[in-house]
């Protein structure tokens, strides 16, 4: 019997990429003058939520500027982050919740899985939970495979794992 090959499509964050980041973030954030007294934070839950609060708009827009460029150089996606709507918090101050992507969504998985079915390869593409998983006798079909996904954008940040030959 031939041999089958696979690999694991995932979505996940390094969480403590993102903490660390937020500690740096937080850091620059108490020291840049245009931020001083403005009363700005970050909060996370350790899972997959932060809270972003500052003293107006304005200054919200750059703890996010701030926020981002520390997850940049910690190699955090960008894409995983969704952001929520600004809200009034207490004592004049605005607040805004991220969620991280953690996981691949059903719509997004299904969306995958017909990328993967229309390029016409000898793979079979299957959704588990939260990842999707490719198998295929052939390894070079599964590198086009990765290949193909790479270049096309899902509005995701897309890991390939657990890449197994049998």
């Amino acid at each position: 019997m031939a041999a089958e090959n696979s690999f694991d499509i995932v979505s996940n964050v390094d969480l403590p990429e993102v903490t660390n980041a937020i500690q740096q973030a937080l850091k620059e954030i108490h020291q840049r003058y245009d931020l001083k007294g403005s009363n700005s934070d970050i909060q996370f839950d350790g899972k997959d939520e932060l809270v972003l609060t500052s003293a107006d708009e304005y200054k919200l827009k750059a703890v996010i500027d701030v926020l981002q460029s520390k997850l940049v150089k910690r190699n955090v996606s960008l894409k995983s982050l969704t952001y929520g709507k600004i809200e009034s918090a207490a004592s004049s101050t605005v607040r805004q919740k991220v969620k991280l992507q953690m996981g691949i969504a059903i719509e997004k998985a299904r969306e995958i899985v017909k990328t993967i079915k229309d390029s016409k390869k000898k793979v079979q593409a299957s959704i588990n939970g939260d990842i999707v998983r490719v198998t295929g006798k052939d390894r070079d079909s599964l590198q086009e495979i990765i290949a193909l996904l790479r270049n096309t954008d899902f509005g995701i940040d897309v890991q390939f794992t657990n890449y197994r030959n049998n």
